[in-house]
């Protein structure tokens, strides 16, 4: 199972997203993140993916852990991901387009749901009121539908 991770900007009580272009999960709007490369941890993974998919520049100390998720793709396991989630609200810069993804603000009553993954509502609205989410989703139809899942809020 890949480690992943994924950042969110938050501000006041907005969130900044950003529509993915290409590869895995284009077309859909979401935080910024990835893979880790060879001998990095988590925070320096994090901080790293924001910067290439963003241009914006953060510090490890500023990293909050939201999250915890373990995604299970039943018909795809190559696509099986353990993602650790941050979200940050003090960094350097604006979010910028880059050739990955294309940042936009949501108030959070204005989230594009519908243009997200399917899990996504689910566990973002907890994290957004500063609870922490730990849990499994287990996905069919190539990510399009959940068949299970279990989340802990904290």
């Amino acid at each position: 199972m890949k480690k992943v991770t994924l950042c969110f900007l938050s501000k006041d009580d907005s969130i900044c997203l950003g529509m993915k272009k290409r590869g895995f999960g284009v077309g859909k709007w979401n935080g910024f993140g990835g893979k880790l490369e060879e001998g990095e941890t988590l925070e320096q993974a994090a901080i790293r993916e924001l910067k290439e998919e963003s241009g914006v520049d953060a510090r490890e100390e500023h990293l909050e852990p939201v999250g915890d998720i373990e995604f299970y793709f039943d018909d795809r396991p190559e696509w099986n991901l353990h993602v650790h989630i941050f979200k940050l609200v003090t960094w350097e810069g604006e979010p910028t387009e880059s050739d990955e993804m294309l940042p936009q603000w949501y108030a959070h009553h204005e989230i594009p749901y519908e243009d997200m993954w399917v899990d996504d509502p689910l566990w973002l609205p907890d994290m957004l009121e500063g609870r922490k989410v730990q849990g499994k989703v287990f996905l069919v139809n190539e990510g399009k539908n959940i068949r299970e899942h279990d989340f802990k809020v904290f």
